[in-house]
C-alpha cells in the first residue's frame, strides 16, 4: 500500500475515534460542570494542573520514544526496535518514580499551602490530587506501548478501543449523577478507573501483536546516553510547554481565583476537542515524515511538511470559523451557564491554537533530524516567556485575557524561528513555504472572515444562530477547497480514496 493511501486510511480511523471521543467529552463536560458546580470544577482543573506540571519529564521522553521507534521501522531494523522499546520502558519506569517523589513532596506542599482553594474543599482537593498522581503514573508507563502503535501506524486500534473509552466515560458520568456523596472525589476516582482500563487494553494489544513489546532488560550505556541526551533537549521545550499551559493556570488562580480557573479549564477542553481535527491528521502523517527522513528522502520529507502544515491550518479553521462567530451561543447550548470569561477565553485560545497548527509539522521535521539542541533552546526560551510576561500583564492590567494575548504573540515568533531552524538543518525552502502556506492561508482568511463579519455583524443580515453556523461551515469549506488547496493537492486528495491507488 502506498504511503499516501496509508495516511488516508489511518486518518479515517483516527477521525472515527475523534468524533466518538469529542462527542462524549463535550457531553460529559456539561454534565460534570452541572454536577460539580463552577467552584469544584475549578478545583479539579487547578489541582490536576499541578500534577501535569511534573509530567514534562514524561513528555520529553515520549517525543524521543516515538521518534526512535518510527526511525527504526523506517530502517526496517527489528533488533534495534526491540532494544529501543526495552530501553524506553526502563527509562519511563525511572521517570514514574521521579515524578512520584516530586508530586508527593513539592507538589503536595504547593497544593496545601499555595493554591487558592475554598477552605472546606481542602480534603477533597487532596484526594483529587492523589488520584491525579496515580493517573499520571499510568500514562507515563504506557508511553512506549502507545509509541509502538503509532509507529506501526495501527490507527484502527484507537478507533476500536475508543468505543470502550466512550462507554466508560458515559458510565462514569451517569454514576456521578446518582451518587449522593462528595461528587468531586467520586469524579476523580471514576476518571482514574476509566483510564486504567483503557491503558491496560492498549498494553494487552501490544503484547499480543508486536513481538518487540516483550520487555528484555539490557544495559547499553551508549544507547541510553543517546536516548537521554535527545530527551534532555526535549525536556527544556516541554518545561516551557507546561509553563505555558498549566503555569498560566496557576497565574490565573493567583490573581483571579477558581471561577476563572473553571473558564480556563473549559477553554482547554474546547481547544483539545477542536485540536483533535488536526492532531489526528498529524498523527497519521508524522511517522511518514520521520520514516522518509530515515531513508534520506529529503524531498518527500519537505513535501509532507509543506502539505501537512497547510492542511492542518485549514482543518482547524474549518471547525474554528463557526465557533468564532457563534461562541456565546455554542457555549450556552453546551454548558447552559458558562463561567465568566469563558467566551473570550475560547475565542482567544483557539486563535493561538490556529497559529500553532502551522508549526506542528515543523516540530516533527526538527525531531526527525535529531538535531534539536539549539532548536529547543531558542524556541523553548520563547515559549517559557509566556509565564513571566503573563504574570506581569495580569498584575498590571487585572484582566485575565492578557494570558492569551501573550500566547498568540509568542506563537507567531516561535513559528518564524522554527522556519529558520528547518532552513538550517533540513534544507527547507522558505520561499516555497511562504508562497504555498503562509500567503495562501492569509488569502483564505481574508476571503472568509471579511464577508462573514459584514454578513453577521455589520450588516446583520442573518440573526438566527443555527443558520450562522451552517453558513460559516459551508462558506469556509468552499473557500478552503477551491482557493486554499491547489489543483495538484486537490487531485491528490481525490486519489487517496480511489480504488486504483
Amino acid at each position: 500500500m502506498s504511503s499516501s493511501k496509508i495516511i488516508a486510511k489511518n486518518t479515517i480511523f483516527l477521525y472515527i475515534r475523534m468524533f466518538l471521543v469529542m462527542g462524549v467529552t463535550l457531553y460529559t463536560s456539561r454534565i460534570v460542570l452541572e454536577q460539580l458546580g463552577a467552584s469544584d470544577y475549578g478545583v479539579y482543573s487547578i489541582v490536576g494542573g499541578v500534577v501535569t506540571m511534573f509530567a514534562f519529564f514524561n513528555s520529553a521522553m515520549s517525543s524521543a520514544t516515538q521518534r526512535y521507534m518510527a526511525y527504526d521501522l523506517g530502517k526496517n531494523d527489528k533488533n534495534r526496535l526491540q532494544r529501543t522499546f526495552s530501553a524506553t520502558l526502563t527509562i519511563h519506569f525511572g521517570i514514574a518514580i521521579l515524578i512520584l517523589l516530586l508530586a508527593e513532596t513539592i507538589g503536595l506542599w504547593y497544593v496545601n499551602h499555595k493554591l487558592v482553594l475554598p477552605p472546606k474543599r481542602l480534603l477533597a482537593a487532596n484526594v483529587v490530587y492523589q488520584f491525579s498522581v496515580a493517573t499520571s503514573l499510568i500514562e507515563i508507563i504506557q508511553v512506549p506501548y502507545d509509541a509502538l502503535i503509532i509507529s506501526h501506524e495501527r490507527m484502527n486500534v484507537y478507533a476500536y478501543i475508543s468505543i470502550l473509552e466512550a462507554g466508560l466515560r458515559l458510565g462514569a458520568v451517569f454514576l456521578l449523577i446518582f451518587y449522593g456523596g462528595d461528587k468531586l472525589i467520586a469524579y476523580a476516582v471514576l476518571v482514574f478507573l476509566s483510564l486504567l482500563i483503557i491503558r491496560l487494553t492498549y498494553q494487552v494489544y501490544c503484547r499480543k501483536h508486536f513481538a518487540e513489546s516483550k520487555y528484555k532488560y539490557y544495559y547499553d550505556k551508549a544507547y541510553y546516553r543517546e536516548l537521554i541526551s535527545y530527551s534532555g533537549w526535549n525536556l527544556f521545550g516541554n518545561i516551557a510547554t507546561v509553563a505555558r499551559g498549566q503555569g498560566l493556570n496557576l497565574v490565573l488562580n493567583l490573581f483571579f481565583g477558581t471561577i476563572v480557573n473553571a473558564a480556563y479549564g473549559l477553554t482547554l477542553q474546547v481547544q483539545g476537542a477542536v485540536n483533535l481535527f488536526v492532531a489526528n491528521f498529524q498523527k497519521a502523517v508524522n511517522p511518514q515524515i520521520i520514516k522518509a527522513y530515515s531513508q534520506n528522502d529529503l524531498r518527500r520529507t519537505n513535501k509532507l511538511i509543506f502539505q501537512s502544515s497547510k492542511f492542518s491550518f485549514f482543518l482547524l479553521f474549518f471547525i474554528f470559523c463557526p465557533i468564532l462567530f457563534n461562541t456565546e451561543f455554542i457555549l450556552k447550548l453546551w454548558l447552559k451557564t458558562p463561567p465568566l470569561y469563558t467566551t473570550s477565553f475560547v475565542q482567544l485560545g483557539l486563535i493561538g491554537t490556529l497559529i500553532e497548527s502551522i508549526s506542528r509539522p515543523l516540530m516533527t521535521g526538527a525531531q526527525a533530524t535529531g538535531k534539536i539542541k539549539w532548536y529547543q533552546i531558542v524556541v523553548g526560551s520563547l515559549m517559557f516567556l509566556n509565564l513571566p510576561i503573563s504574570f506581569l500583564w495580569s498584575q498590571l492590567t487585572k484582566k485575565p485575557e492578557v494570558v492569551f494575548y501573550t500566547i498568540i504573540s509568542i506563537n507567531i515568533l516561535s513559528l518564524l524561528f522554527r522556519l529558520w531552524f528547518l532552513y538550517k538543518i533540513l534544507s527547507f525552502n522558505l520561499k516555497i513555504f511562504f508562497i504555498e502556506v503562509i500567503i495562501r492561508v492569509v488569502i483564505v482568511l481574508c476571503i472568509i472572515i471579511l464577508p462573514l463579519v459584514y454578513l453577521f455583524n455589520i450588516g446583520n443580515f442573518v440573526s438566527n444562530d443555527f443558520v450562522k453556523i451552517v453558513i460559516a461551515f459551508g462558506y469556509s469549506g468552499m473557500v478552503i477547497l477551491f482557493v486554499g488547496i491547489n489543483r495538484r493537492e486537490f487531485n491528490l486528495i481525490k486519489s487517496l480514496f480511489s480504488k486504483d491507488n
